[in-house]
């Protein structure tokens, strides 16, 4: 009875390479036999002892060309095209170098001679037997493919795919699932939205007008999943073929670029694509080699360094050559995350300090041991619900924690000091908006009075950071739904981490002080729009299997976020998508003496005795802009317009 579990264990292991070339030149071998048995029946002579007299020069001629090409190296069970090619040459290199050896024999030797014996060949012989040669180790080697495959993966799930890109990458794609050991992909067909490639063929498979996919067509062939393989994902033509095969309910994975994968020096796979491949503009990209210069040889302190941008932060700066690198957070376990994913980096030159930007001494102390030339403030308190229950914290970090690090950067002489501050500053609606602005205020009124350059740095929601709301919907995706959303018309912009991190670092070196910084960031995006999106790319359909629940406004929420309050506007610098923002200047050294005064109070005040309404009203004065909505401190606003009605 046939062992399976014992053939199983021995097809499980990779052969030694010895094995496997002696059984090429085994085939080999086998082959001459054949052949010479073939030709002579023709002849109608059969010299065995000939036959063996020849078989030396030939096997050792190919066991020469196996060594030299290596084709015994690779692992059998994973042949491809690249093992067939291979196989090809070392045939016709043998054949060819036995055939010049016979036609020097011809020529020199005569028959009856020990040469003309076992060197003399018939070109016939020598052609049949490199064609069998070559035909037979190809098919062994796909044979035991087919038959580790059968043995290992009879029960592989079957799915029917597309691939969108009829070009190189498409072709690539359609190898890479072929490889797949885990699922048996059947590609069906290639789709294109180029009119030049519509009804050709390219890898065997047809190539189909994206108009001509619709539901008939996926129906008929079962079709489940969708490969977008192109070199150049613009996302305007990503957004409306991604849409196409949305609607048809097909789960949509991608294979990045060649020119993306190579800078992150990663290998070509296929991926599920994310929400963030559907921006809808162009990805801003950043390549000023004054960056470098700028931070070389420089001691550069981020605080905040464990948070989404402040640890993507780190790690751009890491690559740079600085003199020393400062990175302080006062959470502890995620400090302790991008210690571990910094390894590659200078760890000698890159200081890990727990600490809060809150506590004056410790970061004096920071300061006087270090004292950073470039000063990256990335650390605050950024979620609005939470903030708007708690203004003393959110005060004490993003206005007091601000004033603190400021401070430090005049006094011990920073070059510059780059703020990251948020698009929620721009007429603040609520007590984290608020704080930040105050903040900014507080950083521009510094510009003025020292010799450090203040730049302040904003933007919008920034994709995978935090708290944002794509975490939040996928991970309820994978609870099962619903998705919820807090207004149906509720828009934000968005960028991507390193866009964000790329745009602070530029700044530092733009700019000269006194300036804020925003990006053109595009079109703003309908959440609810997005909700849908992502529900569709799982391979669900709205609202059948996951629906979207309207949760209503958050206190301080905005329906609509804004990069420019109304009396701003922006001035032009070297690079396209970045701008200066020309910001109200006015009472900025009033607005500091309250800020002085708030700052003061809320460093004396007793946790415990803290009143809330108290710190708004305070905070309202500081920026007057400042329009509560959906809070409890709407009251402020209307006390305020009462008494000037009175």
């Amino acid at each position: 009875m046939l062992n399976f579990a014992g053939l199983k264990r021995r097809l499980r292991r990779d052969n030694p390479r010895w094995v496997v070339l002696l059984i090429d030149v085994c085939i080999v071998c086998g082959c001459y036999l054949f052949s010479h048995f073939a030709i002579n029946s023709f002849r109608g002579s059969f010299e065995l002892e000939m036959m063996f007299k020849k078989a030396p020069l030939i096997l050792t001629v190919y066991f020469l060309c196996f060594i030299w090409y290596g084709t015994y190296k690779g692992i059998v069970r994973q042949t491809g095209i690249r093992d067939a090619v291979r196989v090809f040459k070392v045939v016709w290199t043998a054949m060819v170098i036995l055939m010049v050896i016979t036609a020097a024999t011809r020529a020199l030797f005569e028959k009856g001679t020990v040469a003309g014996d076992y060197l003399r060949m018939s070109y016939a012989l020598l052609f049949m037997h490199a064609f069998f040669t070559m035909v037979s180790l190809v098919a062994a080697r796909i044979f035991y493919r087919t038959l580790y495959e059968a043995f290992f993966f009879r029960k592989r799930k079957q799915v029917a795919v597309l691939i969108f890109g009829a070009s190189r990458p498409g072709l690539m794609a359609l190898s890479l699932l072929r490889d797949d050991v885990r699922v048996k992909y059947s590609v069906v067909s290639y789709v294109e939205d180029k009119s030049s490639r519509i009804g050709k063929r390219i890898g065997g498979l047809k190539i189909y007008c994206l108009e001509a996919i619709d539901q008939e067509f996926v129906d008929e062939h079962h079709i489940e999943q969708v490969i977008i393989a192109v070199e150049n994902n613009d996302p305007e033509r990503l957004q409306h073929v991604s849409e196409v095969f949305e609607n048809l309910g097909l789960e949509i994975k991608i294979m990045p670029p060649a020119s993306t994968l190579l800078n992150a020096g990663g290998q070509r796979q296929i991926r599920a694509l994310k929400i963030e491949d559907l921006l809808g503009r162009e990805t801003i990209k950043l390549d000023n080699p004054a960056v470098q210069r700028e931070m070389k040889g420089k001691v550069i302190l981020v605080t905040g360094a464990a948070g989404s941008i402040g640890s993507e932060l780190a790690r751009q700066i890491a690559s740079q050559r600085y003199e020393s690198l400062i990175l302080l957070d006062q959470a502890e376990s995620a400090l302790y995350d991008l210690q571990q994913t910094l390894k590659a980096a200078d760890i000698s030159k890159v200081h890990f300090v727990v600490g809060n930007v809150r506590d004056k001494k410790f970061m004096e102390s920071i300061f006087d041991q270090f004292k950073p030339k470039l000063v990256f403030h990335a650390a605050a308190y950024k979620h609005v619900p939470l903030m708007e229950h708690n203004p003393y914290e959110a005060i004490l970090t993003n206005v007091v924690g601000t004033q603190t690090v400021a401070d430090l950067a005049m006094k011990y002489k920073a070059t510059k000091f780059v703020m990251v501050s948020t698009d929620k500053a721009v007429n603040p609606t609520n007590v984290m908006g608020a704080t930040k602005r105050a903040a900014e205020i507080y950083v521009n009124s510094c510009n003025d009075i020292s010799d450090t350059n203040f730049i302040i740095t904003r933007f919008g929601n920034v994709l995978g950071s935090n708290g944002s709301v794509i975490p939040l919907f996928e991970r309820q995706m994978e609870a099962g739904g619903p998705l919820t959303l807090t207004h149906p018309d509720i828009t934000r912009y968005f960028m991507t981490i390193p866009e964000a991190c790329q745009l602070v670092q530029e700044a530092g070196v733009m700019g000269k002080g006194g300036e804020i910084f925003v990006f053109d960031m595009g079109k703003s995006v309908k959440i609810m729009e997005l909700a849908k999106r992502m529900i569709r790319l799982k391979g669900y359909r709205y609202p059948e299997d996951m629906d979207i629940q309207i949760t209503g406004l958050r206190p301080g929420e905005k329906i609509y976020e804004e990069l420019l309050a109304n009396n701003e506007n922006t001035i032009k610098t070297h690079h396209p998508k970045i701008m200066i923002a020309n910001v109200n200047r006015e009472d900025i050294p009033t607005r500091r003496m309250i800020l002085d005064k708030l700052c003061t109070s809320i460093m004396r005040m007793d946790r415990q005795e803290v009143n809330p309404i108290e710190l708004v009203r305070m905070l309202k004065k500081v920026v007057p802009e400042f329009v509560s909505k959906n809070s409890v401190y709407e009251i402020l606003d209307n006390q305020q317009s009462f008494s000037t009605t009175e």
